[in-house]
Formats: structure tokens, sequence, C-alpha cells
């Protein structure tokens, strides 16, 4: 169980010497009182994160494509490099197997000179080039809380009419907006292609925009969709905080702690949660892939001033 933060996490990505607002003590105060709380009831000696189970591939781009093995969850730490004038704008992120090896998955970056927030994925950690041959998908932003993550094939306008090698898109995900300027957890949906009796994904090659994840979404055609959303947290009157179970995975209060689900609330799909400063854990589920689950993960790292 850990505790869900709104301004503890704000102070973190801001300037860590100006000096945190009255509400961000409260929210440290309340994390501390949740911790003595649990002491108090001999549960404060800290749970050893379980690493992830044993997987071993050949080809790192079609791993992180495929969707987990049915059973297994894949438990990996993304890493936040925002050392240095240029990474502090534009910070790398990294995607690693949670074990012993620390097997690097995938990098990701901010494109610098795009008008809309737009994010690169490769399998390379130094090759963050959108024409490099490890360029595997992309993280689009176009609505401001709506995105769209791509893999590495053709624009339609450039593919062949059979749209044989069009790219696909492999999920949307929809940030609720925040009219209300209310403080609390974010609401989010996600929304993936679905699989086959293979248990494959089924490509989703549309040929405009009008055809894609959030169209279909927002025109409820669902066929060979599926939608998740993310778990609502409990609220802790103890704590006066918002919580949520991550057995263990997480050890830090941040807005950015969430678990996605499917519509009966039991299976999780994915979670991401702080453990430090710059580091995180990302755990995913069949029938999410990496490049998937990593894209959601850096859609929370964006700013969305509507839904915060």
């Amino acid at each position: 169980m850990f505790v869900m933060s709104d301004e503890k996490d704000k102070g973190k990505d801001k300037d860590k010497k100006t000096k945190k607002k009255k509400k961000e003590d409260e929210s440290d105060s309340e994390s501390e009182k949740e911790e003595t709380s649990k002491k108090k009831k001999g549960k404060g000696k800290k749970k050893k994160r379980s690493p992830s189970p044993e997987i071993e591939f050949d080809n790192l781009e079609k791993f992180v494509l495929e969707p987990a093995p049915q059973g297994v969850t894949v438990k990996c730490r993304v890493t936040r490099d925002q050392r240095g004038m240029d990474k502090s704008l534009y910070p790398l992120y990294y995607l690693h197997l949670d074990n012993e090896k620390k097997t690097f998955l995938l990098a990701g970056r901010k494109r610098k000179k795009s008008a809309t927030s737009n994010y690169l994925i490769s399998i390379d950690a130094t090759d963050l080039s959108r024409g490099g041959e490890n360029f595997v998908g992309k993280l689009s932003n176009l609505m401001g809380t709506k995105f769209t993550v791509y893999d590495n094939a053709l624009n339609p306008e450039r593919a062949l009419p059979d749209m044989s090698n069009a790219r696909q898109e492999l999920a949307a995900i929809i940030y609720e907006t925040n009219v209300l300027g209310i403080k609390g957890p974010r609401r989010m949906t996600v929304i993936i292609p679905g699989m086959n009796k293979d248990n494959e994904r089924i490509p989703l090659r549309p040929r405009n925009d009008y055809d894609g994840l959030l169209i279909r979404h927002q025109n409820r055609r669902m066929d060979n969709l599926i939608e998740l959303r993310n778990k609502a947290p409990v609220w802790n009157e103890e704590s006066s905080s918002h919580v949520l179970n991550f057995n263990g995975r997480v050890t830090q209060a941040s807005i950015k702690n969430f678990q996605i689900v499917h519509s009966n609330d039991d299976y999780i799909v994915m979670q991401f949660g702080r453990i430090a400063d710059d580091i995180f854990t990302l755990d995913y589920n069949y029938p999410m892939c990496a490049v998937q689950a990593f894209a959601i993960a850096l859609s929370s790292f964006d700013g969305k001033i509507a839904c915060e």
C-alpha cells in the first residue's frame, strides 16, 4: 500500500532548491504518519522488491513489441536522466528489466524541434534519432491530454496502397481534464488493440486520423479494441491520503503512481510508481508489450496542465 501524493510529487519535479510550499510539507507529514502507523502495527519492515522472473530473448525489437507471456509479470524499472542543461529540459528515460543483470530494453526522449509533444522510443540507449534503425516507436500528443503510440512503420501517406507497410497504432492514452481544479489523483483511460485466438495483437493501421484509436473510442466503435482504466485509489482516513496496494513495488508517494486495470479491477495490466527521485518501477502483463507500457509511463511525465 502506498500514498498517492499530489503536492509532494510536484515539489520533486521542480527545482530541488525551491522552497517547499506548506501543502507539500503537509503531504510529507501524511506519508510519515502512514509509515509510523504501519510500524506500530508491526508492518514497518521494508519489503524487498521482488525481481523480474527470468526472461531471455534473442531479438530485442521483437521482444519489446510482443505482448508479455501470459501468466508472467514483466518487472522493469524506469530511470530518468536530467543531468545537465539540455537534459533538464529534455530528460532521457531508460527502461531496464528489474533483475540482477538490469537488462536494457528501451530508451526514450522528447523531440526538441517539434511543435507538439513527441517522444521517440529506441532499442539503443545512444541512438534516439527518428531515422535511425533502432527506432521502434513514437508517443505523440496532438490534443493536450490525449496521446497516441505508434510503431516504427511508415506514415499512411507514404505507405503502399494496401497499407501493408503502414504504421500501427499501439495505444491511445486519455487523461481526464480537471475542469474544476480540484486536487486529487489523475484519471486516465488506455485503449489498445485486441488480441486474436493465437494471442497475437490485431494490427490497426488507420489510413488517417479519423480512423485511429482515439476517434474509434470517442465514437464507441470498440470492435477488436481493449479499454483499460487506472484503478481508483482508496482514501485512507489515518494518513489523509489516497492509497493503492503496489505489493512492495512502490516506496515513495507521487501523483505519477498508478495501476492500469481491466474493467473488473481485478487484473492489473500495468503498474508504475516512484522508488527514488528519478527511479520508478514499471510492471506489465499480457496483453501489453514493453513499448506500450513504456510509452504510457512517458505520457505521465509530459506536462498536462488541464488535468493537474
